[in-house]
């Protein structure tokens, strides 16, 4: 017996198609008893524990941190080197694992902190190494690409529309930020200007106007948008 919709080969016992659900007899004739061929309960999936996930990762962050300082503790009698160490590993983990322990993360939130983390971790650098560097290179640059990316991440994600033009416009900052990085660059160490950075200025001014130019042309954005959903 053969299903009348899908054409799948069927138990005398079914009553429906266990595929399309069709009614395989009239509900007025008795259905004969017969062995089914699929069970009639479902197989329970299990949960995934997200929570006892996390903990595990917050668990596998934490034991190199306490082994660090303590290695250092013990063979200097201070926190010489293991900050390093122990600011990298919070600052992956404010980036990798911290969003995870909220059901919905919001990047708009979560970035802001990643970057400033980032900027402080660049000063603790700075201060243990004595460097006469961070307020003339590390903070204006790594200030600058955090504006930039955390306008991008508000903009795409708050705009329903108009992406191409956000990403259009962060190419061309990024052209803007490289000539900026040697402006630093040459301020911090002394060097002479060289414009190198007149070729990533170019090459991202161009991706920048051709992605404008995309978004303006309503046909080809229309074509994108079907392909890349963008």
């Amino acid at each position: 017996m053969y299903c009348v919709n899908c054409g799948v080969e069927l138990k005398s016992s079914e009553k429906t198609c266990p595929l399309c659900k069709t009614v395989v007899f009239h509900p007025d004739i008795p259905a004969p008893d017969g062995e089914k061929p699929y069970p009639e309960f479902a197989v329970p999936v299990k949960k995934f524990n997200r929570a006892g996930a996390l903990f595990v990762l917050t668990v596998i962050f934490l034991i190199p941190v306490i082994i660090t300082l303590l290695i250092d503790l013990r063979l200097n009698s201070a926190v010489v080197w293991s900050g390093y160490v122990v600011g990298g590993l919070v600052l992956g983990y404010a980036m990798f694992v911290l969003p995870f322990w909220f059901r919905r993360p919001n990047p708009v939130v979560f970035i802001p902190i990643d970057c400033a983390l980032t900027i402080l971790f660049l000063l603790y650098i700075c201060l243990n190494t004595h460097g006469h560097w961070f307020l003339s290179l590390a903070f204006p640059v790594s200030g600058i690409a955090s504006l930039i990316l955390i306008t991008v991440v508000a903009l795409t994600k708050y705009l329903r529309r108009g992406r191409l033009y956000v990403f259009g416009g962060a190419f061309i900052a990024l052209g803007g930020f490289g000539m900026l990085i040697e402006m630093f660059i040459c301020i911090t160490f002394g060097l002479k200007f060289v414009f190198w950075s007149v070729y990533p200025l170019v090459a991202c001014s161009l991706i920048g106007l051709l992605l404008i130019a995309i978004a303006a042309c309503k046909p080809l954005r229309t074509s994108l948008d079907k392909r890349f959903f963008l």
